[in-house]
């Protein structure tokens, strides 16, 4: 009887033992092999990013959108992108809009390009891959030529971005909310020339398809708008 006694404690205690256990993994989760092995620069990368890129048509949460859809769409094609590159290009090819980057007459992927490495340098980012992150910054803009995935990549992600729904809503992001300029249909003229010149400048495949549908997207949108709006007249 006390054997059996003794065996019935030792199952609580082991099942106790087990409950407690699975509550500390959820209030305390183990971190996986990939946060584990997550580079620190990365970090500081996004810290640098968050808290100085604000904007709400190119900043922190655009260069999210076109690091994870640089991915995607690579992803989609079968090409091998080197994800520090695009991490780094992604996350910082609008540097040069913010104050403290910015150049007076200096075009912001250019100026960007030139200054990345005062964001990269002395935190663990491995400097050798640096001139590849200066070339997808330089050439990031649509109606510009990337040479090399990732800036390809990069270059087709940032274009996209101001197709379909999110091009509308950053597009209008930007409208005066005081009456002035640009106005509505100042931004409307901006979104109509996205639609009209930007597809033809993507170059993946998968690209080109999304590029389709994004403009469609928006073309419906901007008919419906029109029907609203007396073609314009009462925006």
């Amino acid at each position: 009887m006390t054997t059996e006694m003794e065996r019935k404690l030792n199952c609580l205690k082991a099942t106790s033992a087990w409950v407690m256990a699975s509550a500390l993994c959820l209030v305390c989760p183990i971190a996986s092999a990939a946060e584990i092995n997550q580079p620190s620069w990365r970090a500081q990368v996004i810290e640098l990013a968050k808290a100085n890129f604000k904007h709400s048509a190119w900043g922190f949460s655009h260069s999210v959108r076109d690091y994870d859809l640089a991915k995607s769409l690579a992803r989609q094609d079968k090409v091998e992108l080197d994800d520090d590159v695009l991490f780094a290009a992604a996350y910082l090819h609008d540097m040069a809009m913010f104050p403290d980057w910015q150049k007076p007459g200096v075009d912001h992927a250019d100026h960007a390009a030139a200054i990345v490495d005062t964001a990269l340098t002395g935190i663990g980012f491995p400097i050798e891959k640096i001139d590849r992150v200066r070339l997808a910054i330089k050439t990031h803009m649509f109606n510009r030529e990337p040479a090399g995935p990732e800036s390809v990549y990069l270059h087709d992600a940032d274009a996209l971005d101001w197709l379909g729904a999110i091009g509308i809503v950053r597009t209008f992001s930007m409208i005066d909310s005081n009456g002035g300029q640009p106005d509505a249909r100042k931004m409307v003229a901006v979104l109509e020339d996205y639609i009209k010149n930007v597809p033809s400048h993507v170059i993946s495949p998968s690209g080109k398809i999304l590029a389709i549908e994004r403009n469609a997207e928006a073309a419906r949108y901007l008919s419906q708008l029109k029907s609203e709006s007396s073609n314009l007249n009462s925006l």
